[in-house]
């Protein structure tokens, strides 16, 4: 008996994170949340004090999954949106000498950032909150659950005539930590330990294990 498909909606406007799961063969729906992240974690703060590196990927990675919910639920849902989805929520951070770093704001702070992590490593952290909003009647659970996959990344000892060539791309002020693995930024990076994938942006074997924990096998992910 072949398994029906489940339609995923990725609460992300990450074009890695789409490219990712295009590339396992898995075509989401993408709705973008439009919280406001330094919000988000503020309130998260006041509520539980001071949060881990990972515990922020898993706030805003929540945060974003819960807003898509919502409005998949809503009035203003949109009219090609599939009904009884999952929903998925993704955030990543750098965490650098136990100091948190996301998205630099400006090629100075790109700079320095890049200065700062030539020759030395750092762990990247991605948060998953998947929400099941299918029916019961087919299969859903109403799950809500998160996890954080973590990679240790390995700076090359890049000069300051290559960091300078790279930030004036913009690419790093575009994506969390200021680097990529899978664009201009690959020639930078010397080695990781952990999952590839993570470092773009989502850990397909993670997402894996969490919808094993709702019964549904990654197959029925594929388009």
């Amino acid at each position: 008996m072949v398994s029906p498909n489940v339609p995923l909606v990725l609460a992300s406007a990450s074009p890695a994170r789409l490219s990712t799961l295009l590339t396992a063969g898995v075509t989401p729906y993408v709705l973008v949340s439009d919280v406001d992240e330094d919000s988000v974690v503020a309130h998260a703060v006041t509520q539980y004090g001071e949060l881990t590196p990972e515990d922020v990927a898993l706030v805003l990675a929540r945060a974003k999954c819960e807003a898509v919910a919502d409005r998949l639920s809503g009035e203003s849902c949109p009219e090609d949106a599939p009904v009884g989805a999952l929903v998925l929520g993704c955030d990543s951070v750098l965490e650098l000498d136990g100091e948190l770093h996301g998205k630099p704001v400006d090629e100075a702070e790109a700079t320095a950032r890049w200065q700062r992590m030539r020759g030395s490593s750092g762990v990247l952290h991605t948060g998953h909150w998947l929400i099941d909003d299918r029916e019961d009647s087919e299969g859903g659970t109403g799950a809500t659950m998160g996890a954080v996959a973590s990679t240790t990344v390995h700076f090359a000892k890049v000069s300051d005539q290559e960091i300078a060539a790279y930030v004036a791309t913009g690419e790093p002020l575009r994506v969390a930590g200021g680097f990529t693995i899978d664009g201009l930024g690959g020639p930078f990076i010397a080695g990781l330990e952990g999952d590839h994938h993570n470092v773009v942006g989502i850990s397909l074997p993670l997402l894996r294990e969490m919808l094993g924990e709702i019964n549904v096998s990654w197959f029925q992910l594929r388009s």
